[in-house]
């Protein structure tokens, strides 16, 4: 491997990793698989030309990540949900403690209610606002259209704003 490739891959590695070990995580349930699957993962690009990938490496990578972690769905036959404690949002410094406290409260009920969307709407919500692809990018991860990935988004959303104002008056 040449020190270029090898440079290229490091440079993959330090920004994706993280966000393909949550997209992973969410696929698989399981911290252990969704490690084996980003690891695969970029074995997989160890051994691909970067002149093909290139432009499109994000989706190339989350692409592979989520085929290799349905083949493991589909072998085990099962997905446990992600907890919220893994989703929950880093604290900003730039808030105020009550209106953090109010963003986390509002964050939370958020990822409870998503757990009630159907699994597609929930996919390409963490793929566009968790992990920041564009919507032509979720199309070609998810081998949806991108009109069709621009619904399921504003669909869900809108789903999650109309729970969101009912829960309101609940709690």
């Amino acid at each position: 491997m040449t020190e270029a490739k090898s440079d290229w891959i490091r440079a993959a590695l330090r920004e994706h990793e993280g966000p393909l070990m949550r997209y992973a995580t969410q696929i698989t349930g399981d911290l252990d698989r969704a490690r084996d699957v980003v690891q695969d993962t970029f074995l997989r690009l160890c051994a691909e030309d970067p002149a093909k990938i290139e432009g499109h490496l994000a989706q190339w990578l989350f692409t592979v990540c989520r085929n290799r972690a349905f083949d493991i769905q589909r072998k085990e036959q099962r997905m446990k949900p992600l907890d919220d404690i893994e989703l929950a949002a880093q604290p900003s410094r730039e808030h105020s403690p009550a209106a953090q406290a109010e963003h986390n409260e509002s964050t939370s009920r958020a990822l409870r209610l998503m757990k009630h969307l159907p699994p597609n709407q929930q996919e390409v919500v963490r793929l566009k606002f968790q992990n920041g692809l564009s919507y032509k990018e979720i199309a070609g991860v998810t081998k949806l259209s991108v009109t069709n990935v621009g619904f399921l988004i504003h669909t869900a959303l809108k789903t999650l704003r109309q729970q969101m104002t009912e829960t309101e008056g609940t709690i």
